[in-house]
């Protein structure tokens, strides 16, 4: 007889804590006495040529604490389900067809889908075909709805207020303005989090537009003051008021890339003040690297919630972390709309209190 099997799959971004859910999965499953297959850089794996390896808790010591996948990612490809600013992209149903035909050849009876909320679309897509498939949130962003946190969040955090302690020695031997452009898409989680963490002079964040005039006349009121530098920590998805998105560039899905805010704001505020600024994009430094403890932690919780999902027969949803507590909600529920900044949130007011600026 042969043993109950499910494939695991990791897709979209990498982030801190990939590796942690593996892990977690593979061991969970094998306790319980199944197989796992770990699909070769995403939904891809499940195309032709079909790409997988069988995974063990022999074959998978050690990686909790490392960072990426083992098993590959990739945002790009027949099976991605995104588009625009969070538009719902429909998957081809000859693609869908395939994966299934592939999942019921290799006798897979649940398939782990670690994503954010592209992937997570395309795993409810997968499901509304039939396929019993369980979602697990990975985002370093924090932007998916029905989740406290995400996995790879804190990761970046740390990343962030690592760069800060680091620009502050710099921008105050010089007097200089130091502007950190940081990840964060349309949401402002990391920014927020980031800026306190490092003790930023003013965050700017999607949620609130901002002025160009008032942030230079904070920056002015500041070094006029005394202060030895300025740190400014800056979204990639902020924009001033009126204004649109910096976008890097929009690929064929519709899918913006944004990115270049760092250096207009910058320039901005090098015009309006003429003091010494300079920018600095973060960029994927974010997504790499060893995870942190709660990370690894809050990864590896979310493996065995994902292979418990599947021993209760709960296909169609996600694994999620509320109140402290490992729960589940639809996939559906999970994807239908993200999860921003309150601009009215304890968060913004502890920092507002602190005297920090959101260029308002």
């Amino acid at each position: 007889m042969h043993r109950f099997r499910i494939g695991v799959l990791t897709s979209g971004g990498d982030c801190p804590g990939l590796n942690a859910v593996i892990r977690a999965t593979v061991c969970a499953a094998h306790n319980l006495g199944w197989e796992v297959l770990g699909f070769i850089d995403g939904y891809e794996g499940l195309l032709s040529p079909v790409n997988y390896k069988i995974l063990t808790p022999e074959n998978t010591v050690g990686i909790t604490s490392v960072g990426g996948t083992i098993i590959g990612t990739t945002n790009k490809g027949r099976f991605v389900a995104k588009s625009g600013h969070g538009e719902k992209a429909v998957i081809p149903a000859a693609v869908i067809d395939e994966a299934k035909r592939t999942i019921a050849d290799l006798g897979v009876r649940a398939l782990v889908c670690i994503g954010g909320d592209g992937s997570l679309t395309t795993a409810d897509q997968l499901f509304e075909n039939g396929v019993p498939c369980v979602g697990v949130p990975k985002t370093i962003d924090n932007d998916i709805s029905a989740t406290a946190m995400t996995f790879g969040f804190d990761s970046a955090v740390q990343c962030v207020a690592d760069a800060l302690d680091r620009l502050h020695t710099t921008a105050a031997s010089h007097k200089r303005v130091m502007v950190l452009e940081v990840m964060g898409r349309y949401a402002g989680w990391i920014a927020l989090h980031g800026g306190l963490a490092g003790s930023a002079d003013s965050i700017l964040i999607p949620e609130i537009p901002f002025s160009y005039e008032r942030l230079a006349g904070f920056v002015d009121r500041r070094m006029g003051g005394g202060a030895d530098a300025t740190l400014i920590v800056v979204a990639e998805g902020a924009r001033a008021e009126g204004g649109e998105f910096e976008t890097l560039h929009v690929d064929v899905k519709g899918e913006a890339r944004l990115g270049g805010i760092g250096h207009r704001v910058a320039d901005e505020i090098a015009k309006r003040t003429g003091r010494e600024t300079r920018a600095m994009v973060l960029g994927h430094l974010q997504r790499g690297g060893a995870p942190t403890t709660l990370d690894r932690i809050l990864g590896t919780r979310f493996g065995v919630g994902a292979v418990q999902l599947i021993q209760e027969g709960k296909f169609g949803h996600m694994v999620s972390y509320l109140n402290y507590h490992i729960g589940a909600v639809t996939i559906k529920e999970a994807v239908g709309q993200l999860k921003c900044v309150k601009p009215e949130g304890q968060m913004v007011e502890t920092a507002k209190a602190m005297g920090i600026s959101f260029g308002t």
